[in-house]
């Protein structure tokens, strides 16, 4: 990709050098990622992201028994299978006609909280911050290393480290001392998780229309016992996070750059509220906002809608530079959505999975993921919206919405404040995460350790709501249905890692068409037709290099920690196939992020 346009000042001539990881191993498919690096001016001046996966759910999902879709789905992934149960069965639900009571509600709320505290603090602790620790930062920044020896960590009377290097080393692998609580509480957090929901990471006890976990006291006071065991960890993992990501910026001046792109955020809500919830799609805007985390859709700082209903209406689906054949000239199965407005050719209701395996060009097709992109009416665009690895969006959303006030979690003035209780050593803790003024690399895993506590603190209002009921005699936990002829249905939730829906459309009893999204299509997609590059390959195309080490012995580290922000279903290291770098002869300056946001 070249331009003659001039070079701008104080640039030197491009050294360009071709450098691959791929595959990022362990992620929902395979993840490479292809760049062309600028040593002499320390920058990446082009990326493509690209899946050699094919998976097809929604292909073998037609002519099963809607009624499985929440068992077969959660097999999507080994790592948030749960809330592809839970959003199937939202789906579900509305497609019967059905509202499962609220103590079932509030048992699938606390598995689910349970497993943001799990997946957040292992990914957060034990995979990203392996890219900030001392051995790694020792590796690709020694002079950032020898300066953080000197730098007092300004949290130390909350997580008791004296240096950002005390910090850093505490996260070393397997050996560092964070690393290992990290693993424990992990487990702490798993079994949480299973007293609601049975089995992790497939749950074996939700249904449409309910759960099959019996209320009784002992396994809420169970639950209990084990969030105030962990609950100081989280305090602490919020003051470590603050304290190196604080430095970062210190130390390299303009490392707000890295990975930075457009704000362009989607957040879909999570946790119902039983006492508004009826899964209606005409209600479906009221029920949405009454979500324990808001939906919407952020573009450029501006809540620009948080109606379940236009988020919907607005999905599209493009093919990019995808290895599949366009839908638009099949039938479609969804013309009009139950409140009479058309529904898109392109919307996931409406879309044939036609794959053909094709050789991979990046200057042609070059992935098996599509392009999923919101339409923004306003300006006639079609938005490559990121989660920001999920809690970046959801904080960010339900601070712009100022919607929640719950006893613990209140959002106002762009803010979100989170009160946790007196732990086993630290006191009582109100925690605030304000809008930040980037979509980055570091604000994206600094939203993480907050939506953690974020949890924690809906925990614990789902816990004195659950025993409320149960003192009250109000155990039912399930809600009898028929399968209907015809019907359609959506499911709006989070996964963990960002944006969840499943779509349905049900004819004869079965399923006739069933789209999952989650989050890894909307950050992985490809370049679309119109030439659009996904969020991973955005945020890291144009982006800069610190990394000290040169062409021959470079780790990449940069790179790794942009793509790692948006947690890419990533619980594993990576292989970088480069040797020592192909050179590449450019005639052209390459246009360095001409459109980076």
């Amino acid at each position: 990709m070249t331009t003659t346009e001039s070079r701008p000042t104080g640039r030197k001539p491009a050294q360009l050098v071709d450098m691959s990881w791929d595959p990022i191993t362990r992620i929902i498919g395979n993840l490479g990622i292809y760049t062309k690096i600028d040593f002499a001016n320390r920058e990446v001046a082009e990326c493509h992201s690209t899946s050699s996966l094919f998976r097809g759910y929604s292909v073998f999902m037609k002519g099963k028994d809607p009624r499985d879709a929440g068992f077969i789905t959660s097999r999507i992934c080994g790592i948030c299978g749960d809330n592809h149960t839970t959003c199937s069965n939202y789906a579900q639900q509305m497609a019967y006609g059905i509202k499962p009571p609220p103590m079932a509600e509030y048992i699938t709320n606390l598995g689910e909280a349970a497993e943001y505290m799990f997946d957040h603090t292992i990914f957060q602790d034990n995979l990203v911050f392996v890219d900030f620790c001392e051995a790694m930062v020792k590796a690709t920044n020694p002079g950032l290393l020898a300066r953080a020896e000197r730098t007092d960590a300004p949290r130390g009377e909350i997580h008791g480290f004296r240096t950002i290097a005390d910090i850093m080393k505490a996260f070393n692998p397997f050996e560092g001392e964070v690393y290992k609580e990290a693993l424990r509480v992990s487990r702490v957090t798993r079994e949480m998780f299973c007293l609601m929901e049975g089995r992790h990471v497939h749950p074996s006890t939700l249904y449409p229309g309910g759960v099959g976990t019996m209320p009784q006291p002992s396994v809420f006071t169970d639950y209990l016992s084990r969030l105030m065991h962990v609950i100081d960890f989280i305090k602490k993992a919020v003051a470590m996070n603050d304290d190196v990501f604080d430095f970062f910026y210190e130390a390299l001046p303009g490392y707000e750059e890295v990975g930075r792109r457009r704000i362009l955020l989607g957040c879909w809500g999570a946790w119902q509220d039983p006492a508004v919830v009826d899964y209606r799609y005409a209600s479906m805007n009221e029920w949405g906002k009454a979500m324990h985390v808001t939906p919407g859709v952020i573009v450029d700082g501006q809540l620009v809608t948080n109606n379940l209903i236009d988020i919907n209406l607005n999905m599209r689906i493009m093919l990019g530079s995808s290895f599949y054949d366009d839908w638009v000239n099949e039938q479609p199965f969804v013309t009009h959505d139950p409140l009479g407005n058309p529904v898109d050719m392109r919307h996931p209701w409406n879309q044939t999975t036609v794959p053909v395996p094709q050789k991979r060009e990046f200057d042609g097709n070059y992935s098996w993921v599509m392009s999923p992109r919101w339409y923004h009416k306003e300006t006639d665009k079609h938005l490559a919206l990121d989660t920001g690895g999920g809690p970046l969006a959801r904080l960010w959303s339900t601070a712009l919405s100022g919607l929640v006030d719950t006893r613990y979690v209140k959002a106002a003035n762009g803010k979100v404040r989170i009160q946790l209780p007196k732990g086993e050593s630290l006191p009582e803790t109100t925690l605030e995460w304000s809008i930040p003024k980037w979509s980055n690399t570091l604000e994206r895993d600094r939203a993480r350790p907050y939506f953690v506590a974020y949890a924690a603190a809906m925990a614990l209002q789902f816990l004195e709501e659950s025993m409320e009921l149960l003192r009250a005699g109000e155990t039912k936990v399930f809600q009898d249905f028929e399968v209907p002829d015809e019907a359609i249905g959506c499911g709006f939730h989070e996964a963990v890692r960002g944006v969840l829906s499943h779509h349905l459309v049900i004819k004869d009893k079965k399923i006739a068409n069933y789209h999952p999204y989650p989050p890894t299509p909307w950050n992985a997609s490809p370049r679309d037709i119109y030439g659009t590059p996904g969020p991973y390959e955005d945020a890291v195309q144009g982006q800069p290099i610190f990394e000290e080490n040169g062409p021959d012995d470079f780790k990449g580290v940069d790179i790794m920690r942009t793509v790692r922000s948006f947690d890419p279903c990533l619980p594993c290291g990576v292989h970088m196939y480069m040797g020592k770098g192909k050179t590449l002869d450019v005639v052209h300056s390459p246009t360095y992020g001409a459109s980076h946001g």
